[in-house]
């Protein structure tokens, strides 16, 4: 899909809002505050077939925003005029034409791109606008629109099909898509954005020092060659890095918080970004929590490595720690001391700035998606539970130990292994990790999430006569069961 449409204007006349109305869905965050949106926002729009494409506000002199910020931010709707094969100019209807809106008009005519002009907050009886200073603009025909209540809706998604043609037929034939998507998260400042502009060898997003660059989740479509010499499509997702709730200071951290969150609901693989140089804080637990919680499989990617190479190259070293080596090997330690709930998941070092084994990222990803797909044979699984429940024992609680009767794969993405057992509640979280870290292990599921579903036997209430019909299946073992029932998916070796 390659039919692109670049909404541009001044700040605050609402182009996010109409943004995400034609794109039906909230991806841009819309606040009354002018100067949010600052990087490029892409969204594909299926009713149309064509690209759609949000920016920051032209000419915008915000006191709270620092000047190389904005200046970034222009480059990037320049990036988007040169993109797009049409250009949606939008300005407020109430406030009327302003002088930024005609030098903005002078600046696309210039750019000899076919250009719609939409007036926006069109509440009110048309006659209450001023069409005659919309004329003069000389970019036709305005389309009034409504982007906060839906009005004229219809009347700009057939403006846009004018200009860049009809729905173009979908193609049967063609294999279903295949692209991986990944998503950086991470604390505000760890390097995500430079990172994503590594990947994608182009500087597509803002980067700056200021903390909080980034506010809306960005996806970006890209390809890269893997190992095996294959080219592999990708979905980047570069999300605003993620603070604690109880430290958002406005609207606008609320609602990146909530698009950074959305991001790693929407995507395969997440690429947690560390700080090399601070190792693992409790934000950084907290983040990962948050890809735990929606059962990602996760690389873990420690960023800013140059600067410890450069720390031990430099005379001196880097105290206390020996070497290189020595310095990985013990952040490696403590790494997984603290991110305790991800076992198994690869860990890259990488320099988004000198681009020291960024590709590495991409070829875990690739290899951590290969792996969703696997099939744990029932019986090794069962071996291999049984294995781990002898090394070691789960604890006794109230004088009952949890024992398991039958294990069996049901699900992947994440990998769900349904447990028959005595008694579900008789389970410790502790022990649940220890059995699920051990599977990890076992089958070489390296930073893929895995998950029991436990089935325990109904308890039997006293004075009722039993009859054996409330028992659950885990009260026989399965594989007589299945030998039973000639059910040869719980018999596979």
């Amino acid at each position: 899909m390659n039919r692109t449409v670049a909404i541009v204007g001044r700040p605050n006349v609402g182009k996010s809002r109409l943004f995400n109305r034609l794109a039906r869905r909230r991806i841009a965050i819309v606040h009354d505050q002018p100067g949010i949106t600052r990087d490029v926002i892409a969204a594909e729009v299926a009713d149309g077939r064509f690209t759609l494409l949000d920016t920051g506000g032209l000419g915008y002199k915000g006191a709270d925003t620092p000047a190389a910020l904005t200046a970034a931010s222009e480059v990037q709707v320049e990036f988007a005029i040169t993109t797009a094969d049409l250009i949606l100019f939008v300005i407020d209807g109430r406030e009327g034409l302003t002088a930024l809106d005609e030098q903005i008009a002078r600046r696309l005519r210039r750019s000899q791109k076919p250009v719609r002009l939409v007036v926006n907050k069109a509440d009110f009886a048309p006659e209450d606008i001023d069409l005659a200073d919309c004329y003069k603009l000389g970019l036709g025909e305005p389309v009034l629109v409504s982007a906060e209540h839906g009005r004229g809706e219809d009347d700009v998604r057939a403006a846009i099909l004018a200009v860049i043609g009809p729905e173009e037929p979908a193609d049967e034939s063609a294999p279903a898509d295949t692209t991986l998507g990944v998503c950086f998260i991470g604390r505000p400042n760890v390097g995500k954005s430079s990172l994503s502009n590594r990947l994608l060898r182009s500087e597509r997003l803002i980067v700056s020092d200021v903390p909080g660059t980034t506010r809306d989740a960005v996806e970006i479509d890209f390809e890269f060659r893997g190992r095996d010499g294959r080219m592999y499509p990708f979905r980047l997702i570069d999300t605003a890095g993620i603070k604690a709730a109880t430290k958002l200071a406005s609207p606008v951290e609320y609602f990146s918080r909530l698009r950074s969150l959305e991001g790693i609901r929407t995507t395969d693989v997440v690429f947690l970004v560390l700080d090399a140089m601070e190792g693992v804080t409790q934000q950084d637990k907290a983040i990962a929590g948050e890809a735990i919680k929606e059962r990602k499989p996760i690389v873990i990617v420690v960023n800013k490595w140059d600067l410890v190479r450069k720390a031990f190259k430099a005379q001196g070293g880097f105290e206390p720690y020996k070497s290189e080596r020595d310095y990985r090997e013990k952040y490696e330690h403590a790494l997984f001391e603290r991110l305790y709930f991800t076992p198994g998941s690869p860990v890259v070092y990488v320099s988004a700035l000198s681009g020291y084994e960024v590709d590495r990222m991409l070829n875990a990803a690739v290899k951590l998606n290969r792996q969703l797909d696997q099939k744990l044979p029932t019986a090794k699984l069962n071996r291999v539970i049984g294995m781990l429940t002898e090394r070691h024992p789960p604890p006794a609680i109230a004088g009952k130990r949890f024992r398991i009767y039958y294990a069996t794969q049901t699900g992947n993405r994440p990998f769900r292994i349904r447990i028959f057992c005595n008694r579900e509640d008789k389970l410790p979280e502790s022990y649940r990790r220890y059995l699920e870290a051990g599977v990890v292990e076992e089958f070489n599921l390296n930073g893929c999430p895995v998950y029991f579903d436990l089935v325990g036997k109904e308890k039997h209430e006293p004075g009722t006569p039993y009859t054996g019909k409330g028992r659950s299946e885990a009260a026989v073992p399965r594989w007589r069961t299945a030998e039973a029932e000639g059910n040869s998916d719980l018999l596979d070796d």
